[in-house]
């Protein structure tokens, strides 16, 4: 029982003086990344940021004139764009129109705002061969209806990452 004994003491010194010379890491605060921005992080999908949530510009009747109410959208997706030139970010304009008007003449006014668009992001630093403007006219409507609140709807230009 005394040799029984000694080894018992012998095997609890041993794992004491094993504890006592582990460091502790109940101290030590975990590393999290709540703000969303470390690696991978990606404004395009992020609902928060405007680049996410806000790609369209709309435009008055017969008019292609880019509203100063939509130019902080515009250099929200400039500065995006030229930040990831790198990451071949790119994208297509697409112009677009009511209903009211020829399939021609919508064809031309809504590429005409795609073009508006596609301006103000080159003028904005925006390198031109990130940037391709297209129009579908009438034929892409967002808004169902023969009503001023349709129509307004469907005269904008649509910014679409690919």
């Amino acid at each position: 029982m005394f040799k029984f004994a000694k080894v018992l003491l012998a095997v609890s010194l041993v794992a004491l003086v094993g504890a006592c010379s582990t460091t502790s890491d109940s101290n030590k605060v975990a590393s999290v990344d709540v703000t969303g921005q470390g690696m991978g992080y990606d404004p395009i999908n992020d609902p928060k940021t405007i680049v996410y949530g806000k790609r369209s510009i709309y435009f008055d009747f017969d008019s292609y004139k880019v509203k100063p109410e939509y130019q902080s959208v515009i250099e929200a997706h400039a500065k995006y764009l030229r930040e990831n030139q790198d990451k071949k970010a790119n994208i297509v304009i697409q112009g677009n129109t009511d209903e009211r008007g020829t399939t021609e003449y919508n064809l031309a006014l809504g590429q005409k705002r795609s073009e508006a668009v596609k301006k103000a992001l080159s003028l904005l630093g925006v390198n031109q061969g990130q940037l391709e403007a297209v129009s579908f006219g009438k034929e892409k409507p967002k808004a169902q209806g023969s009503n001023e609140e349709a129509w307004k709807e469907n005269r904008r230009a649509d910014i679409v990452y690919r």
